[in-house]
């Protein structure tokens, strides 16, 4: 890449861009945050790869969902661009190009080239909620104690697609729990069945988001490819 106009499309390279969202931007919707880096993009001068047929999408994805509301600390969004010339594919530059386009809220990380056709799967993830000090008590602590020791931990969840709950056991993806000064760390696997949720965790322990001195970040996600 020697220049921001990128036109001449002859290689697919496929990246995968590690960032955070943070702020006001932490209210942006799934599909909201890949309008936001499509529209980034355009005004980069980044050609995107599209899908084929009438409708033809820009192929960015977010591997894992985020929950409207939560700060994410290390997110990965694939994406797929064309260059003339994948030897000549500076990674460094198009971190740089593509921040100027970015508002504030959202912060690049590092950028890298994966091979084609790369799945790429989160199978865990840390999430942080900050308490506000009048609530640290025995009480909380007592509840982070019964939590652990529960063999199964079941919550009411409905589904999209028919709009009926179902029981659901998350107690195998709760890993860990421990309780920072004023922060509760939660230590979560991430399943292809699916995961624990932020508000399901703040049930469990009796909190709510009234109880937060600051929003919820989900942090140290490990991802597998």
């Amino acid at each position: 890449m020697a220049s921001k106009n990128i036109t001449t499309a002859v290689e697919t390279i496929v990246t995968l861009v590690k960032f955070k969202i943070y702020g006001n931007l932490r209210f942006l919707s799934h599909a909201e945050t890949l309008t936001l880096f499509q529209r980034a993009c355009t005004r980069a001068g980044i050609n995107l790869c599209y899908s084929k047929g009438y409708n033809p999408r820009p192929k960015l994805s977010l591997p894992l969902p985020r929950t409207v509301g939560i700060e994410s600390a290390d997110d990965i969004l694939v994406m797929q661009i064309e260059l003339p010339d994948q030897k000549a594919f500076d990674t460094d530059l198009l971190k740089s190009i593509l921040t100027k386009e970015l508002p504030q809220g959202c912060e690049l990380l590092n950028i890298t080239i994966t091979k084609p056709k790369t799945s790429i799967q989160p199978t865990a993830a840390t999430y942080e909620l900050p308490i506000r000090n009048q609530y640290v008590t025995d009480e909380l602590k007592s509840c982070i104690h019964k939590t652990l020791e529960s063999e199964t931990l079941h919550v009411k969840r409905r589904t999209k697609k028919t709009d009926k709950t179902r029981d659901i056991n998350i107690r195998k993806f709760i890993k860990a729990i421990d309780l920072r000064k004023n922060d509760v760390i939660v230590e979560c696997s991430i399943t292809p069945t699916g995961t624990v949720r932020p508000d399901e965790i703040l049930k469990l322990l009796h909190l709510d988001y009234d109880k937060l001195s600051a929003p919820i970040s989900r942090k140290n996600v490990k991802w597998l490819n």
